[in-house]
């Protein structure tokens, strides 16, 4: 891209920046706060986990009702 530029700072590293002060200093500071995260990242994965089954679940019943009726019109012999 013509006419892009970029400082020498704004290519710090993930590392560097997530050991900066103002991050230090915030929720993961403290054990109460990491185990707080780490709760609400099991929520989510939870929740999505949930939704993602549903449809699952939805998808083998569906599976389930075809094939018994391939398999019983096959048996009957009109298939």
């Amino acid at each position: 891209m013509p006419g892009l530029a970029v400082d020498p700072d704004m290519t710090a590293s993930l590392a560097a920046l997530a050991s900066s002060p103002p991050l230090q200093a915030g929720l993961l500071a403290s054990q109460a706060g990491q185990l707080l995260v780490a709760l609400v990242a099991v929520a989510l994965v939870i929740i999505v986990g949930k939704f993602v089954l549903k449809l699952a679940w939805r998808l083998v019943t569906i599976g389930i009702v075809l094939v018994a009726a391939f398999f019983l019109l096959s048996t009957l012999g009109l298939i």
